[in-house]
């Protein structure tokens, strides 16, 4: 049998594009199965495959590797927050909120999102999570709760030492978390999405519809319609972005967060609230040195030929609104006024990426990391586009890279005992 055979069983199971992931990654799934199974060759093994439900399970475990760590994007779960204070969570209401994580993969996600809720004053009987994933190995780690170092990653854990016990090297996430979050596997595009009728305030589905070709995608966002409340949220990856956009979701003015309301459940919210910009703090980037030191004076009435200041979240809320070309047009002009850097590289990387522009997105993501090597987030998306391109060992490379550093930086910023 031919890899489009497969290809093809794995999109009518879980909707998955090979071209999104490469064919050379479902033909490796496809031998690595029939070795384990002990059948000789792609032929002996269709024919295993399409007599055993289990065996097409194995598969998609196979195919799907979970790539994510606690708290990725912090952004998201600020959103989150900030949603919880503004609407009153928990505080006089008999409401409990409920929040979808699909796909949450090993359960860093979900319970990132009860971490954050606790933090922000948020009641356990307020608030609770339900998380679904395809994977039903994904799905036995999360119920477990173990986690190792790959999972934490970034400069703050400071969370690690208020939720987690320690033994070694894993750490075992607390009981008052892990009762927050209801586990299942199931799948976006089948009727097991939800339990029951089930309609969530907040739906966190990132990194699912870039491996759906347009048609599916059509009905992955028709499911996540479906399932949200009115008024609901909807976060994405940044790369996503144009496919609610296509499909009518309005952004909220939150930045880098990738979050979206349907356009009438958009227009009802903003006439009785606004929702805060979210207070973003920028990263330390590293700038080339400008041949000479130029200072750039603010306009004044009396100087119209002055020339302003170009401040990156004006790119950013230009994104956030789908605005991609604009917000290119702002990171260019930051360039020129403040030199190249690589937090710039990196957002005009995210716009091309949600532009669909993956080659320009690559060269972008480059640029960020010839100017910082140990950029997480370009490491990360890098890796991804070249995954999708079929470039799996450089993507490899890279994401080897993108753990050592994290490494390095979770043993630094160990605390002392």
């Amino acid at each position: 049998m031919a890899v489009a055979d497969f290809a093809n069983l794995l999109k009518a199971s879980i909707g998955l594009d090979a071209s999104s992931i490469g064919t050379s990654a479902v033909e490796r799934a496809v031998l690595e199965r029939a070795s384990a199974c002990g059948v000789a060759g792609p032929d002996a093994y269709w024919q295993h495959v399409c007599a055993s439900p289990e065996e097409l399970q194995e598969l998609i475990e196979a195919v799907v590797v979970p790539e994510t760590w606690f708290f990725r994007d912090r952004a998201a779960f600020s959103t989150v927050t900030r949603l919880a204070r503004d609407r009153s969570w928990g505080v006089n209401t008999g409401s409990v909120r409920r929040i979808l994580s699909l796909p949450s993969s090993t359960g860093e996600e979900p319970y990132s999102i009860a971490m954050a809720l606790f933090d922000a004053g948020v009641r356990g009987d307020r608030f609770c999570i339900d998380a679904v994933d395809i994977s039903a190995q994904s799905i036995a780690c999360a119920r477990a709760a173990v986690y190792g170092r790959n999972s934490f990653r970034g400069r703050d854990l400071g969370f690690r030492s208020r939720y987690f016990d320690a033994d070694g090297n894993r750490h075992q996430l607390a009981d008052r978390v892990r009762r927050q979050v209801t586990f299942r596997q199931g799948n976006l595009l089948a009727s097991d999405a939800g339990p029951g009728d089930a309609r969530y305030d907040v739906i966190f589905c990132r990194n699912l519809l870039i491996y759906f070709d347009r048609p599916t995608q059509e009905r992955a966002v028709r499911a996540l319609e479906r399932l949200l409340t009115p008024g609901g949220v909807v976060l994405v990856a940044p790369s996503e972005t144009s496919v609610l956009l296509h499909h009518g979701f309005v952004p909220l003015p939150a930045p880098m967060t990738f979050a979206f309301q349907t356009a009438d459940a958009a227009t009802g919210e903003r006439k009785t609230e606004r929702l805060k910009a979210a207070s973003v703090q920028p990263r330390r980037v590293h700038y080339v040195p400008a041949p000479a030191k130029v200072s750039v004076a603010l306009p004044s009435k009396t100087d119209a030929t002055a020339e302003t200041v170009v401040n990156l979240d004006e790119a950013v809320e230009l994104a956030n609104r789908g605005q991609l070309e604009e917000a290119i047009d702002r990171c260019e002009q930051h360039l020129k006024r403040s030199g190249p850097s690589a937090e710039v590289f990196h957002l005009m990387g995210l716009v091309r990426d949600a532009n669909g522009n993956a080659a320009e997105a690559m060269s972008c993501y480059r640029k960020a990391l010839y100017l910082d090597p140990n950029h997480d987030e370009a490491l990360v998306h890098l890796s991804l586009l070249l995954q999708k391109a079929g470039k799996t060992s450089e993507a490899e490379l890279l994401r080897k890279r993108a753990y050592r550093h994290q490494q390095h930086i979770g043993v630094k910023n160990a605390p002392t005992v």
